[in-house]
């Protein structure tokens, strides 16, 4: 184990292949350096239903699998991983949360849910990270893309 490179991970989750290789990422070098790891899921209330309560209920339920997986990896490797859930936009959660706890390292997947974003072309919310953070990004492909 090596100190001091990275202190505090975070990664952010929607459940997606993408995010769980993000996520293996992130465990394993927080393994590395003995850093401290942050799971996110963002309930992104831009695409919510009609019954509102039930959808955010629904992300809710999502989230939770996608951080107790993220929270098993951890396990897993021996790496604790603090598990957060926000609402908003998910790249101003991101980058908000990073400040917030500290991150010197945001982890993140290169290909997750990006709902409307994806049929729209408008860009998605790794490249709204990237291009926004003033942490380090390290962006993590599909491991077909690799």
């Amino acid at each position: 184990m090596v100190r001091g490179m990275y202190a505090t991970i975070l990664v952010p989750t929607d459940g997606s292949e993408g995010a769980a290789g993000a996520v293996t990422v992130a465990v394993a070098l927080a393994d590395r350096f003995d850093a401290a790891v942050h799971a996110l899921f963002v309930v992104d209330e831009r695409f919510v239903a009609d019954d509102y309560d039930l959808a955010v209920e629904d992300a809710e339920r999502r989230a939770e699998r996608a951080l107790d997986r993220a929270g098993g990896l951890g396990a897993d490797a021996g790496v604790d991983v603090e598990k957060h859930l926000r609402r908003g936009l998910p790249h101003e959660e991101i980058i908000e949360a990073a400040d917030a706890y500290g991150a010197d390292l945001v982890v993140v997947g290169k290909h997750g849910r990006t709902g409307l974003d994806r049929f729209l072309h408008v860009g998605s919310t790794t490249e709204r990270v990237v291009r926004a953070s003033p942490t380090q990004v390290l962006t993590v492909p599909l491991s077909d893309e690799a």
